[in-house]
């Protein structure tokens, strides 16, 4: 046999362990489409805030209830979204949707995420709310890159973003909104467009 064919092998052997390591059917354009429906949501709780009369939230107030409606709307259409677009691309693949490595990238990518909400929700119950969206893309940022292990590597990337912006957020609570909208409506939009076009296309 020889080195050009121990090459091939090694190279065949080495994807074929990326493929049983990795879940490769995210997809970009439900990375855009979250970015789109955060920055929809934004816009609709600005205008909540704007009609209210007030330029702050009351947190025992219907306009709080209504942002909380409106975050649950956005995620839930996020989540829906994401794995319906990773099913169509799985089925393009000849991949399995629920399998141990698709497994392996939810509890990675949940344990921070779901530790992230108690802690957030125990600081707005003590009514320590000045860093919720600093908080928001801190969490989220680590989810991602934990999860990235078992995913696009261009994944980690986007959690490392999200972690900055949360970090400069905390130094500027007044504006943690407005950072809110840049990291999970623009950044989700540029970084869905990335992977689209690299490996959705």
């Amino acid at each position: 046999m020889s080195a050009e064919d121990y090459l091939k092998d090694i190279t065949e052997i080495k994807d074929m362990m990326n493929k049983s390591s990795r879940f490769f059917s995210l997809s970009g354009l439900s990375g855009i489409l979250a970015g789109i429906y955060a920055i929809l949501g934004a816009i609709a709780a600005y205008y909540l805030v704007s009609i209210s009369g007030r330029n702050y939230l009351i947190l025992d107030g219907k306009t709080f209830n209504y942002i909380l409606i409106d975050l649950a709307i956005v995620a839930t259409l996020s989540a829906v979204t994401g794995i319906m677009l990773s099913m169509k691309k799985a089925k393009s693949n000849n991949e399995s949707l629920w399998n141990s490595t698709s497994k392996r990238l939810l509890t990675a990518f949940l344990v921070p995420l779901v530790t992230g909400g108690i802690f957030i929700a125990i600081k707005i119950y003590n009514n320590h709310y000045g860093l919720t969206g600093s908080l928001m893309l801190i969490f989220y940022g680590l989810a991602l890159v934990n999860a990235s292990k078992y995913t696009i590597g261009n994944v980690k990337f986007l959690g490392y973003v999200e972690i900055v912006l949360g970090l400069i957020c905390a130094t500027m609570p007044t504006y943690g909104f407005w950072f809110w909208v840049v990291g999970f409506g623009f950044m989700h939009i540029i970084y869905g467009s990335l992977i689209y076009f690299k490996h959705d296309t």
